[in-house]
C-alpha cells in the first residue's frame, strides 16, 4: 500500500510543479483544484493559471488491486454463525445415514450419493469456467 501511495506522490509532482511555476507567475493563489484519473493512452491536460490539474494514472479502472483480491478460502472463525451451524447440521447428517447424504451408514445414507456427484460436477464446471474468465 506504501508502495502504491509513493507511487503516485512521485508521479504526480512534475505536475504539480508546473502549476506552482504558473501560480508563482502570476503571484495569485489557484481558484480550482481539478483531480484527473488517466488510462493508460491518455495525457495529462495542461494547467491555466487558475487552475492546477492533478493527474494519476490508473491501470485497470474495473479490477480490483491484487494487494486486496483473496483467493484463499475463508477460514471458519470468520465465518458467520449461521455457516458454521451449517456445516455442523450437514456433518452430523452424513455421520447419522440420514436421507439424502450419502453414507455408508443407517438406512438412507445411499440415496444421497447421485445428489452429491451431481453437486460436485456443478461446482468442478463453475471453477473451471470462472478459471477461464480470470485469464487475462
Amino acid at each position: 500500500m506504501y508502495r502504491t501511495l509513493l507511487a503516485a506522490a512521485l508521479i504526480l509532482a512534475p505536475g504539480l510543479a508546473a502549476a506552482q511555476d504558473q501560480q508563482a507567475a502570476t503571484g495569485q493563489p489557484p481558484k480550482r483544484i481539478r483531480s484527473v484519473s488517466l488510462l493508460p493512452d491518455q495525457k495529462c491536460p495542461a494547467s491555466t493559471a487558475t487552475e492546477v490539474v492533478v493527474c494519476s494514472p490508473i491501470g485497470n479502472p474495473y479490477r480490483i488491486p491484487k494487494a486486496l483480491r483473496d483467493t484463499g478460502p475463508i477460514a471458519a472463525s470468520n465465518q458467520s454463525w449461521v455457516n458454521r451451524t451449517a456445516t455442523a447440521d450437514q456433518i452430523g447428517r452424513v455421520a447419522g445415514g440420514l436421507p439424502d447424504t450419502c453414507s455408508p451408514v443407517g438406512t438412507g445414507g445411499q440415496s444421497g450419493c447421485s445428489i452429491l456427484r451431481n453437486q460436485e460436477y456443478a461446482a468442478d464446471r463453475r471453477a473451471q469456467k470462472a478459471g477461464a474468465d480470470s485469464v487475462p
